[in-house]
């Protein structure tokens, strides 16, 4: 794990990665660099990290400071050991249904609905967000799973009449309580994605929770919902990683 930097919301995410871990028994080494680390010096380590074979999947925390290109980081990162799944190759193996990496935080809410047992084939899914590390993959993974999906985001007319219409309903904008009780469907599967902090500072999510769980039929709440989902998935697509790398008779 690389942390450039002191984004202390960054600093509990990697602290939490950490920890996750040391309970499973995974090697993990964190790199911690202050933020006038360079773009050229941080692409270097990153290409070192390549060709080290003990080491079976790269995390760069993000956001990066301003100076530095995400994508240009991410990018030199091995598709071999991109266990974020941000990756273009793995992004490309996504879109067309190929094996590949998938981004951990979707795959965490794949991986939710198939715990309940839920059933996505003729079902509308609507995802409120269009980011490369959620809505998009989000999108393409209910696709997979047969769904109908409706992608929302900011310039979206009428918000709350689409998403009425949603028996999956994904928010993933970093917007407090932008999902009222009355944008939901009854008996609606509603997973919150964002993370926010509150007047007291207090994390929450995109989800008014308290209203929106007397409507729904299952909700996750903010914080342990979908975040221990998504740095499990993160250990699961390490865990692949390191299998892929072993030698094959």
């Amino acid at each position: 794990m690389l942390l450039v930097g002191d984004n202390p919301a960054s600093q509990v995410y990697v602290r939490n990665k950490i920890k996750a871990c040391e309970e499973t028994g995974f090697k993990s080494v964190l790199e911690q660099y202050p933020a006038s680390l360079t773009e050229a010096e941080l692409l270097q380590r990153v290409k070192a990290l390549n060709l080290d074979a003990s080491i079976h999947g790269i995390l760069v925390q993000l956001p990066l400071p301003v100076h530095i290109d995400a994508q240009k980081v991410i990018e030199a990162i091995s598709p071999a050991k991109d266990v974020d799944g941000f990756h273009v190759a793995s992004a490309g193996a996504l879109m067309v249904g190929q094996p590949g990496f998938w981004p951990c935080t979707p795959y965490g809410c794949m991986k939710m609905l198939e715990s309940i047992g839920y059933t996505l084939r003729g079902k509308h899914a609507v995802v409120i967000g269009r980011s490369n590390i959620v809505g998009k993959p989000m999108a393409l993974m209910l696709l997979h799973q047969h769904a109908t999906v409706t992608i929302c985001h900011s310039s979206t007319a009428d918000l709350g009449q689409i998403t009425r219409q949603a028996d999956v309903l994904i928010a993933a904008v970093g917007k407090q309580n932008l999902v009222t009780a009355d944008m939901v469907k009854p008996g609606a599967v509603v997973i919150d994605v964002g993370m926010n902090r509150n007047a007291e500072g207090k994390l929450c999510g995109d989800v008014d929770y308290e209203g929106v769980k007397q409507v729904a039929g299952w909700i996750t709440p903010v914080p342990g919902g979908v975040g221990p989902m998504t740095i499990t998935m993160l250990l699961m697509n390490t865990l692949k990683a390191a299998e892929h790398a072993l030698p094959h008779a």
